[in-house]
């Protein structure tokens, strides 16, 4: 390994680990990523000089000279994460720490048209006007709802966009950063740590259902980019009608759209479910134990932690007695539900999922 290959590598651990680790130190960084005091001290003194490691304070006196704590700098670089759906546009801006700095939500219904990629354009410059180190911005990742091809530029297949074989070049000369463009369940998992799951299923419980896996630390997509299309797996034979024209999906029963209608949102059943409403009520009774039907069918197949995102996922952490128990009904191999996780970011995963491309490139090509 040349040697500035062998630096660089060591920098990104380093800058991985600090950024995973709130309140960390040099003595901490060299013991646990196994690496010599000189050779850490080198490296996080030269981060300290290009301003990308900070200082943060001291530890506590235990006889000897006071360790200073470290921590990564925030603001030395940021992403933006965009989520296009049919209806609505969200944004952030992340931070080098993946600390969302700035969120916006707005309606937008979405068009294949040119007019459609320009407004998305003046849309994200009045998101980032007032933004401190704009220069500092270092691309645009973008969440789309289907199945795409990154060789390509392409969104091979969208149902809730009612796409097949849209050309993304037209999204992404819209921007004069560099833009990246993900699957929305992908990017959600990517929100992760993926040093925390190592092996896990993403269950993105949005106004569609989508999904995504991760092997050994990385995205597992299949041969065709539709590994974790479980919203199509047929959860009741002969059952409700899916977007996707088939009948029983569970995407027909999982998804967010199943708590809602065209009056209600997703916060308001949540609000009327917390003040006892008995239709609210009943409806979540019903849609926890068509969530865990498939919880159970996805921990037989793949034996592995199942995070629970998107919308809904941003909710259940209330709710994890309830579902655990119906869980339990239809799972008599697994003796406990410690499988099952809470999402890290309950708001706009997706969006910050595709910001980490950026931010974790910038990382791993350190110097």
């Amino acid at each position: 390994m040349a040697g500035t290959d062998k630096k660089t590598i060591t920098r990104s651990r380093i800058l991985n680990y600090v950024i995973n680790n709130q309140v960390t130190s040099k003595v901490e960084v060299s013991k646990n990523l196994n690496l010599s005091m000189p050779t850490v001290l080198s490296n996080v003194n030269d981060l300290i000089a290009k301003g990308i490691i900070i200082e943060t304070g001291e530890y506590e006196s235990t006889g000897g000279r006071k360790a200073k704590s470290i921590g990564i700098n925030p603001s030395y670089r940021y992403s933006v994460g965009i989520v296009i759906t049919a209806n609505h546009v969200g944004m952030v801006l992340v931070n080098l720490k993946y600390e969302i700095v700035k969120f916006r939500r707005v309606r937008m219904k979405f068009s294949p048209d040119a007019s459609y990629c320009q407004e998305l354009s003046v849309l994200t410059s009045e998101f980032l006007k007032d933004t401190e180190y704009q220069d500092r911005i270092l691309g645009i990742g973008i969440s789309i709802p289907g199945i795409i091809s990154q060789k390509d530029h392409l969104l091979i297949k969208s149902h809730a966009l009612q796409l097949e074989n849209y050309s993304l070049s037209f999204l992404e000369q819209a921007f004069d950063l560099p833009v990246y463009f993900e699957n929305d369940a992908n990017a959600a998992m990517m929100a992760e740590d993926i040093n925390r799951y190592r092996n896990a299923i993403y269950l993105s419980l949005n106004n569609t259902l989508g999904g995504a896996f991760c092997i050994d630390g990385k995205l597992f997509q299949g041969e065709n980019q539709k590994a974790g299309e479980f919203g199509h797996m047929i959860l009741v034979p002969g059952g409700r009608k899916c977007y996707c024209g088939k009948k029983g999906c569970a995407d027909a029963y999982c998804a967010a759209s199943a708590l809602t209608d065209e009056t209600n949102s997703l916060e308001t059943f949540m609000e009327q479910l917390k003040s006892g409403d008995e239709a609210a009520e009943e409806k979540w009774s019903e849609y926890l134990d068509m969530l865990a039907v498939l919880i159970s069918n996805l921990r037989m197949a793949y034996d592995m932690d199942i995070i629970l995102g998107g919308e809904v996922g941003g909710y259940l952490a209330e709710y994890m007695l309830p579902l655990g128990e119906k869980v339990m009904e239809y799972n008599g191999f697994d003796h406990d539900i410690r499988y099952l996780r809470n999402c890290s970011y309950k708001r706009e995963a997706s969006a910050v999922g595709a910001t980490k491309h950026f931010l974790q490139d910038f990382i791993k090509n350190i110097e």
